[in-house]
């Protein structure tokens, strides 16, 4: 392998990396695992989790093997579902997000902004899956 061909593949895995770190990391927004367990349905489970949004804070795009609802416990935040138009869901206010759709949450309130992600999805399945 030539000098060109190792910097091609050296800036290659570098860029992999950088945008697995960008997914991965995600300092505005916090996700908390609450629950897991197997459902009647086989090779499903349920799976809740918080997530908290500073102000501003978005998502990346991304989607599930499944379904969510997304209960907003706190703030403002809006959602953008891949083919819809954005709603805006308030504390209080839920949302349900079909299986395999792409989409971005942000908050667009004035202070954090909290949801209770309720997931039915199949089992051992990366729960969030980026979506370019």
């Amino acid at each position: 392998m030539n000098m060109k061909q190792m910097m091609a593949a050296a800036l290659l895995v570098g860029c992999a990396l950088a945008e697995q770190q960008a997914y991965a990391q995600q300092p505005q927004l916090q996700r908390t695992d609450i629950v897991k367990g197997d459902l009647s349905i086989p090779g499903h489970e349920a799976v809740q989790v918080r997530v908290d949004l500073e102000p501003g804070a978005v998502s990346i795009k991304h989607k599930h093997p499944g379904e969510e609802i997304a209960y907003v416990l706190d703030g403002v935040i809006e959602y953008q579902l891949e083919g819809r138009e954005p709603l805006t869901i308030k504390a209080g206010q839920a949302l349900f997000i079909p299986g395999g759709v792409a989409h971005v949450a942000k908050n667009v309130g004035d202070g954090k902004a909290s949801e209770l992600a309720t997931y039915v999805v199949r089992k051992g399945s990366e729960l969030v899956q980026p979506d370019e």
